[in-house]
């Protein structure tokens, strides 16, 4: 398959083509890039803005993608945005958009992964299941081995398709996320 040069032109199957899903066991320095990377982000993002280590890579002793993923937590639409904007022009790459949520990466070249590779979510208030998820993954350490199965069995499978990826481990995380929810109300 013959790829374009710039990330930008590439079809969504050349980058997951350059891009495919890849597990790795878990590194403790995977905290260190999240520390890092938080203190660069709130040197040019609002006093305000909030900052959560989620994803596997945050989940002790589980197989995980080496992509950092964090969550920005603001309070409404507007600065939403406005931390969107400010991040693009410091060169993080905004790879979806809607009302409530703005997503961005960091570490993706035309040669493929780069040493650090991070995902940025930003959310609402209101939109932080993935810390839920995260925090109950790590108070009950045999469901998180049950997830990781899971995503090494599903990787095989969809290796080349991240979205095929994500979609597979949905009901997993819906049925975990909510436990925690309801163990909140307890």
């Amino acid at each position: 398959m013959k790829m374009s040069n710039k990330l930008s032109e590439m079809t969504l199957e050349e980058l997951w083509e350059l891009f495919p899903i890849i597990l790795t066991e878990h590194k403790p320095f995977w905290a260190d890039w999240y520390n890092e990377e938080v203190t660069l982000l709130k040197s040019i993002l609002p006093q305000d803005t909030q900052y959560h280590h989620i994803g596997s890579t945050a989940i002790n002793g589980i197989m995980a993608k080496p992509i950092v993923d964090i969550l920005i937590v603001v309070s409404d639409a507007d600065k939403m945005q406005q931390v969107a904007n400010i991040m693009s022009q410091h060169g993080y790459i905004i790879m979806s958009k809607s009302d409530t949520r703005i997503s961005l990466n960091k570490g993706y070249t035309e040669n493929g992964f780069a040493e650090k590779v991070f995902h940025f979510h930003i959310r609402l208030t209101c939109d932080t299941d993935e810390i839920l998820f995260r925090d109950y993954l790590n108070a009950h350490p045999d469901i998180a081995k049950e997830y990781e199965k899971l995503k090494l069995q599903i990787k095989k499978k969809f290796e080349h398709n991240r979205d095929a990826y994500t979609d597979a481990k949905t009901d997993f995380v819906q049925k975990y996320t909510d436990l925690a929810k309801n163990n909140l109300c307890k």
